[in-house]
């Protein structure tokens, strides 16, 4: 019978002299009548019996000795070892019952007891997937187990079999009383250093215990002895986000085993996240390494794919990528690293052609481990990158439907009806999802957004007040609320915002860049500048205030030369960025260096066909040049756009003087 397996299977080995059998304690010798004396010869029979294989023997003589002395527990309580070590449950359990009425605090008896009871509920767990009754029945024996082993492992009764605490500290893990399973591990694993299961199951305890630091710091104390411990202390490292401290404890376990393909995918994975151009390309090369040699693993490439995107190398990204789908195309991950790698080029034409497809074929599928739910919303920024709102905001609720309890996704929905000018449907979700959600700071900002654009700004500025008092300690939030404040045109309050902020967290430099935005709508743009290269000073790699600082000096025709330098280092770290694009275009434009500002204008224009402001800039140079009708073409994308930071009638002026200008027919 299966359980019979399982009880075989609940012993835990502790590596000390006493074994199997526990350690017995023999009846007090009789101090009265003949039939105790002679019970008492006939149990230390039974033990010699038993030591010499003649279980049959042993069991007779224990018998006998139960007859004669009908008040002594240890006779059967021996007699249930027996039975149990033999697989007889029932006999065992039978046997032991008799003991615990004599005697309940006896010992071996709650031990057999207990470990049946272990085994009756590790079966019923097996049960149907440990579901319905069967899950009940487990956790009803589990209880039972661990009531008998506690008396069987109690030590003010005398030093108790380190093997019956051991299970006992099983069984706590198991039904998650951890503040009991981890006093009791920690006392076996350093009073038996040789037990090898000791250390992981106590780690486990700590997990379960969402005890990290602590299962931390035992951790470091114990693998500079034992550095088989190295990964669970990586994994500890990561649950605390301690990415540097994770990948440095995975390239030690990498020294002494260079072959472990596991480990070396966690320890690229922490450089990952650790982040940093030297962390991402030794990450990048391991991967590299690793699939050279497993070509048929899916995470590495997966992996690998991340790494070179992140390091802008976008043709090898998608590359990665399709590997991973030609290996498992029923699985959405391969598609969802094309998509980032697409997206990482501006291709947004690109991702719908490949993501669209997909979805439809998976769409209300029964295989459950395609979820479509991840694709969607990279659908969806692809539709709103091409202007094609409609789309883009049936991708974002389809995706919400899937997932409606996430408040990204539901962000993602606002963002997408603001963009489509749909203001009350963004007012709803937002409302909808804050109801969900009440301390999310981002769906409280775009709350506001819509607000304000249905003239109800102060509703909206008080919104992000109120999330402000909830986020104190995050930076982002005062930004939320300068911009709340300067698209109100209350510029001295997002300013003051942002001055308090800077001096709450001086090394954030996301508040300094900020602030220069501010000033720039405030056209104070000395201050302006000062704040986009006091960031560029502290980041020279913030390719964002690169851009910005050289954009303003575009477009106020300052400084040109030194305005193509800042927006080329910006396109120096993302090549294909089309707002970059854009800038470098306009201040070529400004320059009077056409072709130049033609080439890269009509990047930009082709990648964000939706942006009023970058359609207009790629207009202004075509009708410049003398090509009228694709000026034209521009100027209507523009005035169809999102309609952000332009005059339509100066654009409608626009078109009037270029068609004045056509050829008459």
């Amino acid at each position: 019978m299966k359980l019979v397996v399982l009880v075989a299977a609940l012993s835990v080995s502790v590596p000390l002299a006493a074994q199997a059998r526990g350690q017995r304690t023999a009846p007090q010798p009789p101090s009265t009548p003949d039939k105790i004396a002679e019970a008492y010869n006939q149990f230390l029979l039974g033990h010699r019996l038993e030591d010499k294989d003649d279980e049959a023997g042993a069991i007779a003589a224990y018998k006998r000795a139960m007859e004669l002395d009908p008040a002594a527990a240890d006779i059967p309580a021996e007699l249930a070892g027996l039975y149990l070590r033999q697989n007889k449950v029932k006999e065992a359990m039978d046997a032991a019952e008799a003991a615990l009425k004599i005697e309940p605090l006896n010992r071996e008896g709650n031990r057999v007891l207990g470990t049946v009871y272990a085994a009756l509920s590790e079966a019923a767990q097996a049960q149907n997937g440990g579901r319905g009754r069967a899950a009940a029945r487990a956790d009803e024996n589990l209880g039972k187990a661990i009531k008998y082993l506690e008396v069987a492992a109690d030590k003010s009764a005398g030093e108790a079999d380190p093997n019956v605490r051991a299970t006992l500290a099983r069984l706590y893990v198991r039904a998650e009383t951890f503040d009991k399973a981890i006093p009791l591990l920690a006392e076996l694993v350093n009073q038996e250093p040789g037990w090898q299961d000791g250390p992981t199951m106590l780690v486990e305890a700590y997990a379960g215990a969402g005890r990290s630091k602590d299962a931390i710091a035992w951790l470091e104390q114990r693998t500079e002895d034992d550095p088989r411990l190295l990964p669970a202390l990586g994994d500890f490292y990561e649950r605390e986000r301690r990415w540097a401290d994770a990948a440095d404890a995975y390239a030690r376990v990498l020294q002494q085993t260079p072959r472990n393909a596991e480990i070396r995918t966690r320890y690229a994975a922490a450089l990952m996240n650790a982040g940093g151009r030297d962390n991402l390309t030794k990450a990048r090369d391991l991967l590299q390494e690793s699939i050279s040699s497993r070509t048929t693993e899916v995470r590495p490439l997966y992996l690998l794919s991340q790494a070179q995107r992140r390091l802008g190398e976008f043709a090898d990204a998608e590359a990665s990528a399709r590997r991973v789908i030609a290996l498992n195309d029923k699985s959405p991950w391969g598609y969802y690293a094309l998509a980032e790698a697409l997206e990482g080029r501006r291709a947004y034409q690109a991702v719908v052609d490949e993501l669209a497809p997909v979805v439809g074929q998976f769409r209300g599928k029964s295989d459950a481990t395609f979820d479509i739910g991840i694709l969607l919303p990279h659908l969806g920024f692809a539709y709103q990158e091409l202007g094609q709102h409609d789309k883009a905001i049936a991708s974002f609720e389809e995706a919400r439907r899937l997932s409606p309890d996430d408040p990204a996704v539901a962000s993602y929905l606002v963002e997408a009806n603001l963009a489509a000018k749909k203001y009350a449907a963004a007012i709803d979700v937002a409302k909808s999802a804050l109801a969900q959600h009440p301390d999310d700071l981002r769906l409280a900002r775009l709350q506001a957004q819509a607000l304000r654009h249905t003239g109800k700004t102060d509703q909206g500025v008080a919104l992000v007040e109120d999330a402000v008092k909830k986020h104190a300690d995050d930076p982002v939030a005062y930004i939320s609320l300068a911009q709340v404040y300067s698209e109100a045109e209350r510029h001295e309050q997002a300013v003051k915002v942002l001055r308090d902020a800077q001096a709450r967290f001086p090394d954030d430099q996301s508040i300094a860049f900020e602030l220069g935005t501010v000033f720039d709508k405030q056209k104070r743009f000395a201050d302006a500048e000062s704040a986009f290269r006091s960031v560029i000073a502290h980041e020279p790699q913030n390719a964002n205030a690169l851009n910005y600082l050289g954009y303003m000096l575009a477009e106020r025709g300052e400084r040109l030369d030194e305005s193509v330098t800042l927006v080329k280092r910006a396109l120096e770290i993302e090549p294909d960025n089309g707002s970059f694009l854009d800038s470098l275009g306009w201040a070529y434009f400004k320059a009077d260096k056409l072709d130049l500002a033609e080439q890269n204008l009509k990047r930009a224009a082709d990648q964000l066909r939706a942006n009023s402001v970058i359609q207009d800039h790629y207009g202004d140079v075509l009708l410049k040049l003398g090509r009228y009708d694709d000026a034209i073409a521009a100027f209507t994308r523009a005035l169809a756009g999102d309609g952000d930071s332009i005059d339509k009638g100066e654009i409608e002026k626009k078109v009037r003087t270029a068609r004045q200008k056509l050829p008459k027919k």
